[in-house]
């Protein structure tokens, strides 16, 4: 199966400039957890989570009213295409310790992948969600030793 078969093509992105209340007011809108900060020709330049919202934002004592997103939001972005296999991205949660990837296509963000949407779908692997989730978490039997 391939992420453009389990992907979410329904995505909400915040420019750089737009506050951390703006992006959080959209998050609780639409009931997504992340946001693709995305450039004027929506190229993703970072991501904001609800957890970064609270960690980076609230936590430190950022004002919500006038704080951009830039400010708080994840640069390095770990993407993946529509046309990659759900194993590649399962692979890349896993080692990026992630729940949710931007899909990009000709450098334009064109859907999410969340493990959600991995564990949703009845034909992907339970197995492979389930080793995925472990990874992400940190659950594994290695650290019990």
């Amino acid at each position: 199966m391939k992420v453009k078969d389990c992907m979410c093509n329904e995505v909400y992105c915040v420019a750089p400039d737009n506050t951390i209340k703006e992006c959080a007011t959209i998050m609780s809108n639409k009931h997504v957890g992340c946001i693709p900060v995305c450039d004027n020709s929506q190229n993703v330049v970072g991501l904001v989570t609800d957890r970064d919202i609270i960690l980076r934002g609230i936590a430190c004592n950022k004002d919500v009213n006038t704080t951009p997103v830039s400010e708080i939001m994840t640069c390095e972005v770990c993407c993946c295409e529509p046309t990659a296999d759900i194993t590649e991205a399962e692979r890349l949660m896993s080692k990026n310790q992630i729940k949710r990837i931007p899909v990009i296509e000709n450098e334009k963000i064109v859907g999410i992948l969340t493990l959600g949407d991995l564990s949703y779908n009845d034909q992907v692997e339970n197995k492979g969600v389930t080793e995925t989730l472990n990874n992400i978490c940190g659950c594994n039997d290695k650290n019990a030793e």
